[in-house]
């Protein structure tokens, strides 16, 4: 049924899903879809022993020096596949006994350790009845007579120190035995909360589903959302990628007319600007070309008078009256010629406003959006019909499903079973508490063995008297040597059921450890349950006939166990797509096809975009033959270089009336100092002005600006018109003749966005499909709990360390019981010893009073001291 469910689940995640092909390039845009809802397993397939892990690490190096040999993956394979029957015949084919022999030398170790544990139980009582039976005959030490020698204290400290050893081991190992017991309880009581937190972890896993599977169901209206509110905005999106594509072309004419219509108007400027500076300079040059006329007829009138003709001032008249010349202006504007011509012209050509031509054209350029926009109104309205259309399937698919039910069912299942397992957990506690009880009691055995020697060591090295013969050693050391000998035979009694019980747990826990533990941890075990045709002979591939009803799909235990514990979907780990086809329930790529031929039927129509029309084409190609090429620039150039005057007219006047000073004294000296004078003040009225003044320097600069602004554009002015005239042509024609081009390669990229929004959410669907939706972590756990945890760790590491303390226990019992055997002669009180009268002499030799030379005491009442050696012969 869980199978079923997750059939079910992952088919309803399946039906939003498409099996498109990705023939488009990644949108640009990337939708937020957020996280698919999951809640927190609680269980934590992990066991930390603890301290104890010592011993668990010390019983697995035992196991390997035991069977150091790998997994037998092929012998195991091998005897599963093949049959042995009931006849004897089948034991005795040569491939059956090739594989005894291979599992014989498989579990050798295990085997020749169970032997020798059989032996022990077998010979150890024979043993010990023989035993008994010997010192019954007074023999094998049941003679209460100790022989002395000289070593004697040796001995005895030697044996007692072998046999606290000897005891101290077997502490250790009871220990061992006693923690692995506990453990084993304690693990087992705990379980209960382990069990019940995989169950926990199910019931989510079983209630979660249904709320991730309508989450990505919920995320298709993500898609739908983005996908109309592109298709909203078409006008911005496809008018505006088609607006770009033709905005190289068109953005830099319409700018270029732009331009040139901004040089017309500057053009315009500079002309008003030398027609106004040259008036000014004009007049101001035309007052000082009076004034210094008038001073120069002056000048002539005064050297006119008959005072020059005088021998001494002849000369000095005659120079004055040949530098008249240069009192003239050097700098003539009068002559230059008028640009008012071309200023009519230019304003003619403004009277047209080609900037508003220009922006009409921008204008219509930049209403593409808009254009796009109403041009698509009824293609987009059926698209949205038609993406409300999928919603509304997806949605009448999911509540067609029983899923529900299903789940109903399931969780009544798993209630039932986790009802089950609590109502059997108190029975599985009282056989623990029985298995407990006997380990306990097995336990005590050895304890009662290990109280019975240290009770004798304690006893007997308090009380021992080393002055004491052995006849008359004191009580302690007597209970002592009797308490020995009890623990001696309790090993006799309890050692074969100890042994028994170590050889059991140890043939099955070891080889489950090396067996099922191991090969589970590195998952080799997986490997031998996927071998074909294992499991069962007419199907190649167990589990996936199992999930799927198909033999031939390569479904795998190791993977599906693998892919739970990494918490991937169930859908991706038991390959549920080989169940169900996808698109039969809801095939969006039939959707897409739709969506796709709606978009290219979209047909905008940009005829009507006008980027500048004749009259402003006509325009310009006035503004290029307004005659601007042909002022005469250098003239106005030449002019404008030149000083006011052609010779500085301060100097003049001071060089006349320095001369004036040559002359003898009287009127023409006066006259002539009287002209130097206007001079200067000609100087200082209207050259200073006409050279410093802001009228008159703003007017030559100004002239100067205009008059190089125009010289620089009017050689260009009709390559750029035609230049601007052919570029706008030339974007005109791309609007015209390759737009149906354009809009269709736009079209194409702005369908493919569409269509790439409902593609990621493909993807993401079949990615939360893979890795998040009914993600069957809890399915790994479990196993790990019941594998790795409970049997392995709780179960098979205790049992194991409880052979291997109690195994320990049983195999030193032997050296405890001969060292105890042979002390407790040390210890008891003798009934005789030996006697001699020459204390120097150790050989038995002039034994009195008995058959045997012995002295008894009880005979004579008397204490006779003696030297004796505390020697014992066995």
């Amino acid at each position: 049924m869980a199978v079923e469910l997750c059939l079910l689940l992952l088919l309803l995640c399946g039906s939003t899903v498409s099996e498109v092909q990705p023939l488009h390039k990644p949108p640009p845009g990337t939708l937020d879809f957020g996280f698919v809802p999951a809640k927190t397993y609680d269980t934590n397939a992990y066991h930390e022993p603890g301290p104890i892990g010592i011993l668990f690490r010390l019983v697995h190096t035992f196991l390997y020096l035991v069977q150091p040999n790998s997994f037998p993956q092929d012998l195991i394979k091998k005897l599963t596949q093949q049959k042995f029957g009931n006849v004897q015949s089948d034991y005795q084919k040569p491939e059956n006994v090739v594989l005894t022999l291979q599992a014989i030398y498989y579990e050798i170790g295990f085997i020749v350790s169970a032997a020798l544990g059989l032996l022990f139980v077998l010979l150890l009582p024979l043993v010990g009845l023989c035993f008994c039976m010997c010192r019954c005959c007074d023999n094998c030490g049941g003679e209460m007579h100790q022989r002395q020698k000289k070593n004697a204290d040796c001995r005895r400290g030697c044996f007692a120190m072998f046999l606290f050893v000897a005891s101290l081991i077997i502490s250790i190992g009871v220990l061992c035995a006693y923690a692995a017991n506990q453990h084993l309880t304690s693990q087992v009581r705990g379980a209960k909360n382990l069990v019940h937190s995989n169950f926990k972890d199910l019931r989510i896993f079983l209630n979660d589903t249904p709320g991730q599977i309508d989450y990505l169901v919920s995320q298709y209206n993500t898609t739908k959302n983005k996908a109309l509110s592109d298709l909203n905005n078409v006008g911005p999106l496809l008018g505006s990628r088609v607006q770009e594509r033709f905005a190289k072309e068109v953005r830099p004419a319409l700018d270029a007319a732009l331009t040139m219509a901004g040089a017309i108007r500057e053009t315009k400027e500079a002309l008003e600007n030398v027609s106004v500076s040259v008036e000014v300079l004009q007049e101001g040059t035309e007052r000082l070309h009076s004034n210094l006329t008038d001073v120069k007829i002056h000048l002539s009138n005064t050297l006119s008078d008959s005072a020059c003709s005088a021998a001494q001032a002849a000369s000095t008249c005659n120079v004055i009256r040949n530098s008249l010349n240069q009192l003239n202006i050097n700098a003539n504007f009068s002559g230059l010629p008028g640009v008012s011509a071309q200023l009519a012209k230019v304003n003619d050509v403004l009277k047209i406003d080609l900037s508003s031509l220009v922006q009409k054209g921008y204008a219509a350029f930049n209403d593409t959006p808009d254009l796009v926009l109403n041009q698509t109104r009824n293609i987009l309205s059926d698209i949205k019909n038609l993406l409300d259309l999928i919603g509304s399937n997806i949605t009448s698919f999911t509540q067609m499903l029983p899923v529900q039910k299903v789940l109903a069912d399931l969780t009544i299942y798993l209630t039932q079973s986790e009802a089950y397992v609590q109502d059997y957990f108190p029975l599985v506690e009282q056989y623990d508490f029985y298995r407990w009880l006997g380990c306990l009691i097995l336990c005590c055995m050895v304890i009662l063995i290990l109280v019975f020697y240290y009770l004798g060591l304690l006893c007997g090295t308090c009380g021992y008297d080393k002055h004491a013969s052995p006849t008359t050693r004191g009580c302690i050391s007597n209970t002592g040597g009797n308490f020995l000998m009890a623990g001696v035979g309790f090993s006799f009694l309890f050692s074969w059921v100890l042994m028994i019980t170590v050889v059991i747990t140890f043939v099955t826990g070891g080889n489950v450890e090396k067996l099922v533990c191991e090969p589970f941890e590195d998952r080799t075990l997986f490997k031998v349950l996927d071998t074909p045709y294992l499991l069962n002979r007419h199907w190649r591939n167990y589990l996936s006939a199992i999930v799927l009803k198909n033999p031939d799909i390569n479904l795998t235990f190791e993977k599906v166990y693998s892919d739970c514990k990494e918490n991937k979907g169930i859908y991706t780990t038991l390959h549920l797509e080989n169940l169900f086809n996808i698109n039969e329930f809801l095939n969006i790529s039939m959707y897409t096809e739709d969506v796709s031929l709606k978009i290219e039927h979209i047909n905008v129509n940009l005829s009507n975009v006008v980027l500048l029309d004749e009259i402003g084409k006509r325009n310009l190609l006035d503004f290029s033959s307004s005659g601007i090429d042909g002022i005469n620039f250098a003239a106005y150039l030449t002019e404008i270089n030149k000083s006011v005057t052609k010779v500085d007219l301060l100097s003049f006047a001071n060089d006349l009336e320095a001369r004036a000073d040559q002359l003898p004294k009287g009127a023409l000296e006066n006259a002539l100092k009287g002209h130097a004078n206007s001079i200067r003040m000609i100087h200082n009225q209207q050259v200073v002005p006409l050279e410093q003044a802001m009228k008159y320097v703003k007017a030559r600069s100004t002239l100067n600006q205009s008059i190089r602004l125009l010289q620089r554009t009017s050689s260009e002015f009709m390559v750029k018109v035609r230049n601007v005239i052919s570029a706008v042509d030339a974007a005109q024609f791309l609007i015209s003749n390759d737009a149906s081009l354009v809009i269709i390669q736009e079209t194409k990229k702005y369908m493919d966005m569409i269509i790439g929004y409902f593609e990621q959410y493909v993807e993401w669907v079949k990615e939360s499909i893979t890795m998040e939706v009914a993600a069957c972590k809890p399915i790994a756990n479990v196993i790990d709990t019941a594998v790795d945890i409970f049997l392995c760790s709780y179960v098979i590491d205790s049992v194991n360390s409880f052979w291997f303390g109690l195994g320990g226990c049983s195999i030193f019992l032997i050296p405890a019981i001969i060292c105890a055997v042979k002390l407790s002669k040390y210890y008891r009180r003798m009934d005789t010893e030996d006697v001699y009268d020459d204390v120097e002499t150790i050989p038995m030799k002039n034994m009195e009073n008995g058959n045997n030379g012995y002295h008894k005491e009880h005979l004579y009442g008397i204490h006779n001291p003696v030297m004796t050696s505390s020697v014992e012969q066995w």
